[in-house]
């Protein structure tokens, strides 16, 4: 039974890098919506698991890098609403529109975020990559290893279920 690589080994750590930077950063994109912060959160996971190499086991070091990854994300997030609110109070907003347009608009928003988020998580992958990146099916397929078919279909999943947010009655914009 062979031993198990150090995560601690240059070249082994260097190739956890290849292997999981790319994931990692789409992952927290997709999940937080932020692109620079979902890069900068890679980079501090990476530091973070070189601080503490020799007690990770390589085989669970996937599912330690997206646990810190989404803990500091988690973490980013908290304190950007603490420094929003405090933002807020000492900025005094000056609105000409009508409020109940904001108020519909920003229902409409927490409604579609939230309709994305709850995708399945394939859904909401091929339907982040095609709208977002504006990958095509064949290129999204190219990229997860699945037939294009699979790609059609989960987007037109994706697609349906977002949908129903337009059905929402007297929604008018």
């Amino acid at each position: 039974m062979g031993q198990e690589p150090s995560v601690c080994e240059e070249s082994v750590y260097n190739n956890i890098y290849r292997t999981h930077a790319e994931g990692l950063r789409n992952y927290l994109y997709y999940k937080f919506g932020d692109m620079q912060r979902a890069e900068d959160i890679v980079h501090d996971s990476f530091v973070k698991l070189w601080s503490i190499c020799s007690t990770v086991v390589y085989k669970k070091v996937a599912s330690f890098l997206y646990s810190i990854s989404r803990n500091l994300m988690i973490d980013t997030l908290r304190n950007k609403k603490v420094a929003l609110k405090f933002e807020k109070g000492l900025v005094k907003e000056q609105d000409n529109e009508d409020p109940y347009f904001k108020l519909r608009t920003k229902e409409f928003q927490l409604k579609l975020e939230s309709v994305i988020s709850n995708l399945p998580e394939k859904q909401r992958e091929a339907f982040l990559m095609n709208r977002i990146d504006k990958l095509t099916y064949k290129e999204i397929a190219i990229r997860l290893e699945v037939s294009e078919t699979a790609i059609e279909k989960r987007i037109s999943k994706a697609l349906i279920k977002l949908n129903s947010i337009t059905e929402i009655k007297d929604f008018s914009i």
